[in-house]
């Protein structure tokens, strides 16, 4: 939704009240950095399953950056004009933006990284505060990604990182690189990849450091993912990404939470609120399920063995 169609719809806010006595409808509002970032069909499934109809009892109304993050708080400050009942934040930067613009309507973070160290809440038990949700990052979540990309590459020892430089959580996940670098042994550097044209060039000086893999960290430039995969292929370097779409172009492997099984609980958290819950004292909740995908075709291209051990622990392998 762009911004002139949200302003639009806030000038019918008036109204909403009226109507939501009149059909008991509850009203959520999405903000998203890109369309593609969240799972939008499970989250209404689930809601669906719970009892909520849109447009019976239900008014969810998605508002989308279209990828660009510095949209955001203006896109929260106007959300929070039109006081829906939930915000649901996804991912990091749509988090922090809704929690600085309002300390008052319920914020459910769909997929966030590590909610205290980014300062959203003082625990994940109790957050005292009005922000709760589902985090889709253990703390040793990219040394456990090197390490199974390890297990397929054990010669690898330079790890090029592709990253985007303004996503928050990038900190704390080459922080747990450096702790477990050593008991790896790898050596790393980190590569800023905004757009595609920085893609490449960052591939251009991971070759010139001689990268033998790589890994995309977990943040923003999801669009890119594909490309990561393809052209580390390209460039006959094993990689790690973070979604089975990037894999399935081309890349050799992913590990990650499952957003489905995340976003289902955060359809479960909306109705818990929905209900009378209040977020302070609703535990933020970690992943508990973990997607590992692996493409056989990529691994014979670039002349490498599968363990079958970890060909068993995956959950899909393409061939």
């Amino acid at each position: 939704m762009r911004r002139r169609e949200f302003i639009s719809l806030l000038g019918g806010a008036a109204a909403w009240p009226v109507a939501a006595r009149a059909q008991q409808m509850r009203r959520v509002a999405v903000l998203v950095p890109a369309q593609g970032q969240w799972q939008p069909r499970v989250f209404r499934e689930t809601l669906g399953s719970l009892g909520y109809q849109e447009g019976v009892n239900i008014r969810i109304d998605v508002v989308s950056a279209e990828g660009q993050l510095d949209r955001l708080p203006r896109l929260a400050a106007d959300i929070v004009a039109a006081a829906p009942d939930v915000i649901v934040a996804v991912n990091t930067p749509s988090v922090h933006a809704a929690a600085k613009a309002t300390s008052l309507i319920p914020i459910v973070a769909g997929a966030v990284g590590d909610p205290v160290s980014l300062g959203l809440v003082k625990s994940l038990a109790r957050p005292e505060a009005n922000v709760t949700g589902v985090a889709n990052m253990s703390g040793d979540i990219t040394s456990k990604r090197i390490a199974l990309l390890k297990e397929i590459a054990p010669s690898a020892r330079r790890f090029a990182l592709f990253m985007h430089p303004e996503e928050p959580i990038v900190q704390a996940q080459l922080e747990d690189v450096e702790r477990s670098a050593g008991s790896l042994g790898i050596e790393y550097r980190a590569f800023p990849m905004r757009t595609a044209a920085d893609l490449r060039q960052g591939f251009e000086a991971a070759a010139e450091w001689n990268a033998h893999a790589v890994v995309r960290l977990a943040g923003q430039g999801f669009t890119l993912g594909p490309d990561t995969g393809r052209l580390a292929t390209e460039r006959r370097l094993p990689s790690m990404l973070q979604q089975k779409q990037d894999v399935e172009a081309g890349g050799l492997m992913s590990y990650f939470a499952d957003h489905r099984d995340l976003w289902a609980r955060v359809g479960v958290y909306v109705d818990r609120i929905l209900k009378g819950a209040k977020p302070r004292d609703l535990p933020f909740e970690l992943p508990t399920r973990f997607e590992l995908t692996i493409n056989l075709k990529t691994a014979k291209a670039l002349g490498l063995d599968v363990p079958a051990t970890l060909l068993a622990r995956a959950d899909e392998v393409i061939e």
